[in-house]
Order: structure tokens, then C-alpha cells, then sequence
């Protein structure tokens, strides 16, 4: 069985500051991490691989320096990894993205493949789903579990808003991952020294064979206009009074806001 696992280099949120001029992020000097839910990715991946007869792939469009999350990806126990990097797709919005992603997975061959629920830089969940449709084979989104797998099927857990949802599916399938899934390992000695010395594949738009006009900025449907911060509001009311009278003057603040 051949896994494929794809992950995202991403800012550290908690570090992230907007440019006051220009509404965008700055990234100079932030630190740069794997997307936390795709680490849950890469767990779910290595642990099917300890179960059975599979190899793991880890893919990631972006910079030349996302080889840094490639490399903590081979740490953590995927076999190989291949970055899918080129000016081309610079700008790319979900939709080209998702187009992208689907021309690498083509060339590289898949049966199972493994993607965070989200990215914590956009948060759209999008990506995933749109990666399957190109493809043109079954998604499940938000898996918290893996209850059974074979060479030819799997049955998860979805994870629902009011319960869960138990799916079987046929292979090849993509499925969304949620943190509830699993606890990701830390990378071992023996990894890290792998990682260090692993050759990482690269491919560009050449060696994927899509259509150009519809990579990156000029391909993408969508852009963003800009980026702010939301104002901070340090307005305040204070209720006097019984406690009886606080709870009525605020009860008439919520509803007047339309809270409740």
C-alpha cells in the first residue's frame, strides 16, 4: 500500500504580526512549523505503515525552505518526501492549489492519502476535499479514528457536530484528520540522523504536466484583498445595583446586540 501524506509549512501563529501599512503578514523572522493537524497526518500514516505492508510519502508545495518540514517529516518515520516547488505557483489560492497537489499525487501514485483538516494560516478546510475531486476519488473529513483497514478498504470515524458518523470506504480514498485521531510522536535519534541525509525529490510545473493558466496567482479564482488585525475595543460597562438589577441591565445589553 502506497501513503501519501500532504503537509503545509506554515507560520507560527503565535508569533504572527500584520504590516500596518500594507494589511499583510510579515513573515520576516517569524518561524516557520508544520501545520499542527498534519502532524496527526504523518502519525496516522507511519502508524498503518508499523501495521502493515505500506510505504509513506510526504508532499508539500511551497519555498525551497519547506525541505526543513520534509526532513521533520522522515524524522517522525515517513520513507521518502517530495517537495513540489516552482515560481509557477506562487500566489495559488485553494482551487490552484488543490489543482496542483492532484498533478503530483497523479505522478507519484497513491492508494491512501492524508491531510490535516486545516491549515492554521487560512483555516478554510478546503484544500483536502478539493485535492479528491481532481482526482476524482472518495474523501472523509474530520477522521478522529481508524477503526479497521485492509488493501482494499477502510472504516473511520467522522466526527460530527452533535456525534460521529462511522464510514466505509473503498481505496483509493482521501481522508481529512482531526487532533482527536492520535498523539504524533516525537522524532527519534536513529530519524533524525535519516532525515539529515535523506534525498529529497523535488518536482516543478514541468514535471507535473498541467495546464499553466491555470497555476498559481493567474489560475486562482480567488485573492486576497488584504489582512487585518481586529480593532481593540476597550469600551466597557459596569452594572450597579442588586445583583437581581445587574442580571436584568444585562440581559437588555445582550438582546439589544442582538446576542441573544
Amino acid at each position: 500500500m502506497k501513503i501519501v501524506v500532504c503537509i503545509k509549512q506554515v507560520p507560527d501563529t503565535a508569533e504572527v504580526k500584520i504590516n500596518p501599512q500594507t494589511n499583510t503578514l510579515m513573515r520576516d523572522g517569524v518561524p516557520s512549523i508544520i501545520n499542527p493537524y498534519d502532524l496527526h497526518a504523518i502519525e496516522a500514516a507511519v502508524a498503518i505503515k508499523e501495521m502493515m505492508s505500506a510505504t509513506v510519502t510526504v508532499l508539500t508545495m511551497g519555498p525551497p525552505q519547506a525541505e526543513v518540514a520534509l526532513r521533520e517529516s522522515i524524522a517522525m518515520g515517513a520513507d521518502e518526501a517530495v517537495l513540489l516547488s516552482d515560481r509557477a505557483f506562487a500566489g495559488s489560492d485553494t482551487w490552484a492549489t488543490a489543482y496542483t497537489l492532484s498533478g503530483a499525487l497523479k505522478k507519484l501514485g497513491f492508494d491512501l492519502i492524508f491531510c490535516g483538516k486545516q491549515a492554521i494560516d487560512g483555516d478554510t478546510a478546503q484544500v483536502g476535499p478539493a485535492v479528491a475531486e481532481f482526482l476524482d476519488i472518495p474523501h472523509v473529513a474530520y477522521v478522529s479514528k481508524i477503526n479497521s483497514i485492509s488493501d482494499t478498504s477502510v472504516e473511520v470515524r467522522r466526527m460530527m457536530d452533535d456525534g460521529y458518523d462511522v464510514v466505509e470506504t473503498s481505496v483509493p480514498v482521501l481522508f481529512t484528520v482531526v487532533r482527536e485521531l492520535n498523539q504524533p510522536r516525537f522524532a527519534s535519534l536513529k530519524g533524525k540522523m535519516r532525515a539529515k541525509s535523506a534525498q529529497i525529490k523535488k518536482l516543478t510545473s514541468a514535471d507535473i504536466e498541467l495546464n499553466e493558466k491555470d497555476l498559481g496567482l493567474s489560475g486562482s479564482p480567488t485573492q486576497v484583498k488584504n489582512i487585518f488585525a481586529p480593532e481593540m475595543k476597550k469600551e466597557r460597562i459596569v452594572f450597579e445595583g442588586k445583583p437581581e438589577q445587574q442580571v436584568t441591565d444585562l440581559l437588555n445589553v445582550l438582546k439589544s446586540v442582538k446576542c441573544i
